[in-house]
């Protein structure tokens, strides 16, 4: 690629990580539910070929949230807030998920990491929009069975998804009567779970289209990507959480859900078209 294609490549990606930090300092998320939609506009700018597109922009955001989420769980754990328990239980499943995601990803068609997308952020933005805190499945968490079926799940969708499984753990924690503040806490653990494995399965499964790939890639992560977002999301976190903290939580809830169902909305337009 030439030294002008490489350059405004960087800056397009020095402009997502500032909109992604705002987004995420807005709505309290760091995960692929911003980073993905970002990326995705920028490699289709960039004319990354839509058969590897998606599956990069998965590889890249799990690689973006490793640092994240470490030092989200270290923080976290240093408050003494995290479940480990619900952790040793989703330990071994949710990596042998994250595993089962990385391998689908080596072969499936892009229209599968759209689809889990869509499927995760509608459900998301609908609880965000119409849920009521009251809904529950159970007031404490089910046996060890269904909580490793449910690490298995969880592993899977986040892999599928570039996502650190905050916005599915937390919804299911929380429709077990966990409180808010242990049920993020719990989460930020489950990020470093599945995003180090992921990155890996993701660098193994694209290794075969590099050619395909932008440079500075390594399998489905782009190392220009990470370089130029992580520092960038991390000055523009702050300015986010400025605003948000101007807004009520109800306001908060409903603009992510409208964000989200926006991102569902864009998804769909993408498998049909």
């Amino acid at each position: 690629m030439p030294l002008n294609d490489v350059l405004m490549l960087a800056g397009a990606l020095v402009g997502a990580g500032i909109v992604s930090g705002l987004l995420a300092g807005i709505f309290g998320v760091g995960g692929g539910a911003v980073i993905v939609p970002v990326l995705y506009e920028v490699f289709r700018l960039i004319d990354v070929p839509e058969d590897v597109r998606m599956q990069l922009c998965v590889g890249t955001s799990l690689a973006i949230i490793v640092p994240t989420s470490i030092s989200s769980y270290r923080a976290h754990l240093r408050r003494d807030a995290v479940e480990i328990p619900v952790l040793r239980v989703w330990l071994v499943p949710v990596v042998l998920g994250v595993a089962i995601g990385g391998y689908v990803a080596s072969f499936a068609p892009a229209w599968v990491f759209k689809a889990v997308f869509v499927a995760v952020a509608s459900i998301s933005a609908f609880k965000l929009l119409f849920g009521r805190d009251d809904w529950r499945f159970a007031d404490s968490l089910p046996g060890k069975a269904v909580m490793r079926l449910y690490g298995l799940m969880i592993g899977i969708a986040s892999a599928l998804m570039g996502i650190g499984g905050g916005a599915i753990s937390n919804l299911l924690l929380s429709l077990y009567a966990m409180p808010i503040h242990r049920a993020v806490a719990t989460s930020a653990g489950l990020g470093v779970i599945i995003s180090v494995p992921g990155v890996i399965a993701y660098i193994f499964s694209g290794w075969s289209k590099m050619a395909a790939l932008p440079p500075f890639s390594i399998g489905y992560v782009s190392l220009i990507g990470f370089a130029m977002m992580v520092p960038t999301s991390i000055i523009a976190a702050p300015w986010g959480a400025r605003i948000a903290h101007a807004l009520p939580k109800r306001k908060l809830e409903v603009a992510f859900g409208i964000y989200l169902a926006t991102v569902a909305a864009r998804f769909v337009a993408a498998i049909i078209w």
